[in-house]
């Protein structure tokens, strides 16, 4: 089978290191062309890479229209996100796309539908999907070995306003959002994914810290399964910790920073044994692309991060973006 032919829209450091991970996959994947509007980010992409003749373009609609795709990875400002995938779905391409994959449930739907049509793959790079902890947690709760699940609890702190400060993940007319549409996504992604639960019911406090956009958010949610949660995304911090505890009626699994424990009334705690990482958003979406796995994290499981999202917005009596966004 011939290689995919892989561009890039967005040529920034996320995009590099989606490019060092396709070009890995050298026996599959051909790198062959990049379209950023800044000449420095498409001029660091190239010599990061090692692909000093690799085309660049300004416009990835000039991209699209000159060369010759099979795929694209698009890892640009948030709010970019619709059109650019769209342009791609219409070119009869597949797509891998950083999160959120939109920043409005109307757009979700869009492109899930135009990629039906189509026949294309889109795929969103929620890494934790590939990770062997979040894996296991996964796996654990469904098989019951907590029993029925009671409650979750979701934390992320970063010192994400300090990093953000200038960048246009402050600029509600490219983000979409602070940090609960930036890194709190990936949260939001583990809470639906390892539990499978469906959100009845929000309830959402946010700080702007002085800012644009929220930075600080603490949300309440109960699920239609019964179960209750509490996701905190605190955005000014001294640094990064990322923590969650699954109770059940029987156990509770609990996850700080890479470690986890499982612990039952009465009983030591355990420390599952874990496996190494098999792949990687990119690796998955290649294989998925040449037919030899499904989808890892398709739009339709993507849709529902966005539909919780837009939830916890509306909760909070909050609404990041443009009118005409919306």
């Amino acid at each position: 089978m011939k290689k995919v032919r892989v561009g890039f829209i967005g040529a920034g450091g996320n995009a590099t290191l989606h490019g060092r991970r396709m070009l890995a996959l050298k026996n599959d994947v051909e790198v062959v062309a990049l379209a950023d509007p800044n000449p420095s980010s498409r001029e660091n992409f190239a010599s990061s890479l090692h692909v000093p003749d690799i085309p660049r373009f300004e416009n990835h609609r000039e991209m699209l229209a000159r060369t010759e795709l099979d795929a694209v990875v698009v890892s640009t400002p948030h709010t970019l996100h619709f059109g650019q995938v769209k342009d791609a779905l219409n070119a009869g391409l597949h797509v891998l796309v950083e999160k959120p994959m939109t920043c409005t449930t109307r757009e979700a739907e869009e492109l899930l539908s135009l990629a039906k049509d189509q026949k294309r793959i889109l795929q969103v790079s929620y890494q934790r999907h590939f990770q062997p902890d979040f894996i296991y947690i996964k796996e654990a709760i469904a098989r019951g070995d907590i029993g029925r699940l009671t409650s979750v609890t979701a934390s992320l702190y970063q010192n994400w306003k300090q990093l953000s400060t200038g960048t246009w993940r402050q600029d509600p007319a490219l983000s979409g959002g602070g940090f609960l549409m930036d890194s709190g996504s990936h949260i939001i992604d583990v809470l639906l994914w390892t539990t499978g639960m469906t959100p009845a019911e929000v309830r959402c406090i946010m700080h702007m810290r002085d800012t644009p956009v929220e930075i600080d958010s603490y949300t309440s949610i109960r699920f239609e399964e019964g179960a209750v949660a509490g996701l905190n995304l605190v955005g000014f911090a001294p640094g990064w910790h990322e923590t969650y505890v699954f109770c059940g009626e029987n156990g509770a699994i609990f996850y700080d920073n890479g470690k986890i424990v499982v612990r039952r009334l009465n009983e030591e705690p355990v420390t599952p044994a874990l496996e190494e990482p098999k792949t990687d958003p990119d690796a998955g979406f290649i294989d998925a692309v040449l037919g030899r796995r499904e989808v890892a994290v398709g739009g339709e499981f993507a849709l529902r991060v966005v539909r919780l999202t837009e939830m916890i917005y509306r909760a909070a009596g909050y609404d990041p973006l443009p009118a005409d966004r919306n």
